[in-house]
């Protein structure tokens, strides 16, 4: 198997686990900052409007969560690239 094979190979499983959960939890029910945030406004003022609403929400709280941690898995994998890639090129 070569290196490309495995590679996508990898890329692919990755994706996988990101989008099965998104199908198979439905109604997920997970409270955030934001919820608790939303919830005192409220309380302190019950006339605020929000000057801003989402375009789309996700099925459940536990897809925001995954959705957060993917984004925050790519960015750690691209910044440890870099670094590695940097690193190859000061020994080389």
């Amino acid at each position: 198997m070569t290196l490309l094979q495995k590679n996508t190979l990898l890329l692919f499983m990755v994706i996988i686990l990101a989008v099965v959960p998104l199908i198979i939890i439905q109604d997920s029910e997970f409270g955030g900052a934001d919820g608790v945030a939303e919830e005192l406004i409220t309380q302190i003022n019950p006339n605020y409007e929000p000057w801003f609403v989402s375009f789309w929400s996700p099925p459940g709280g536990e897809t925001e969560s995954l959705l957060f941690a993917l984004q925050a898995a790519l960015g750690a994998g691209f910044l440890g690239y870099y670094v590695g890639y940097k690193k190859g090129q000061k020994v080389s």
